[in-house]
């Protein structure tokens, strides 16, 4: 009960309620019409729950709205410094190990024409594609190396409360955190059971898909919001065998 008098917002409430019943007694005192008085209080009280229903319905959820898209917006930055850190790159190595690449590669040259509707087309048509990695091509040791030197980057991007907004993101992050788990775990990839080199092509399989998808979305942000950038990630794009950074 003490800890209760002790906050400052019920001392503050308590003398707010005080000072205005003086005033009402002032009021009083020097008019002496108590009619005029309730009539004025009847119809303050009635205007506290139209009040009520501006600030905490309609102002609280445009404020609300406002914080989410801020908080949405440091999360595509936290996806933006992931695939540039990261991300374009593992989509680098996966490329040229699916075997059937070149049944969705048109579908994937993003173009600074692009539309919303294309963008959602092309992420439709993408859900019945079957990620496969050839295992025979895989390079294990070499995706070992590339992982092995992102996990300080990979651990930090983990500790950003922003995740908690993107749980697709955070599926992919996961996803990427295991497959270097399974490389790192490894001694020797040299000569690894080809059941092994099975198994490793189905988790790199379980991230392609997810990266693909996450790109694409990334790519459309880009494109609304920030065209200088989204012009680098068309001329760099992963999915184009003659992408160069040198505009042509």
């Amino acid at each position: 009960m003490k800890a209760f008098w002790s906050n400052w917002q019920v001392r503050l409430g308590m003398a707010l309620i005080v000072v205005s019943a003086a005033v009402y007694m002032i009021h009083y005192a020097i008019f002496r019409d108590a009619h005029h008085i309730f009539l004025y209080l009847v119809g303050d009280i009635a205007f506290v729950f139209i009040e009520v229903l501006m600030v905490t319905l309609i102002l609280h959820e445009l404020l609300s709205q406002r914080e989410k898209r801020q908080r949405m917006e440091k999360m595509n930055m936290v996806i933006g410094a992931f695939y540039s850190e990261v991300g374009t790159g593992l989509l680098q190595y996966m490329v040229r190990w699916d075997s059937g690449l070149d049944e969705v590669r048109n579908r994937l040259q993003v173009t600074t024409l692009w539309t919303e509707e294309q963008f959602d087309q092309v992420e439709t048509s993408l859900k019945g594609y079957a990620y496969k990695i050839d295992h025979e091509k895989l390079d294990v040791a070499e995706l070992r190396t590339y992982l092995s030197s992102k996990v300080d980057f990979l651990l930090r991007l983990m500790e950003n409360p922003n995740l908690l907004e993107h749980e697709s993101f955070t599926n992919l992050l996961m996803a990427v955190f295991h497959l270097t788990e399974e490389l790192i775990a490894r001694g020797k990839v040299a000569s690894l059971p080809d059941a092994d080199k099975r198994h490793l092509a189905g988790d790199v399989e379980r991230v392609y898909g997810q990266l693909v998808a996450r790109w694409l979305d990334y790519m459309e942000h880009l494109k609304g919001n920030y065209p200088y950038l989204f012009s680098l990630a068309v001329r760099t794009n992963p999915f184009d065998e003659d992408a160069t950074a040198v505009v042509q």
